[in-house]
């Protein structure tokens, strides 16, 4: 059985946001407070073809 493992960080391809996984509030959050990005950006995020949620786990 293959298991998902989402992504723990990610940076918008329009404004250059990067955010982190945060395990305890259950969702991204910035990885840098002092530098968020554009608060109105339609982010697109940098999740492409390179990225393999799908891993199969060890016996």
């Amino acid at each position: 059985m293959s298991v998902i493992q989402p992504p723990t960080d990610r940076r918008c391809e329009r404004c250059g946001r990067v955010e982190r996984w945060d395990d305890q509030q259950q969702t991204f959050v910035a990885a840098d407070q002092n530098e968020p990005g554009r608060p109105h950006c339609l982010h697109e995020w940098d999740i492409n073809g390179q990225y393999k949620p799908l891993h199969e786990p060890e016996s």
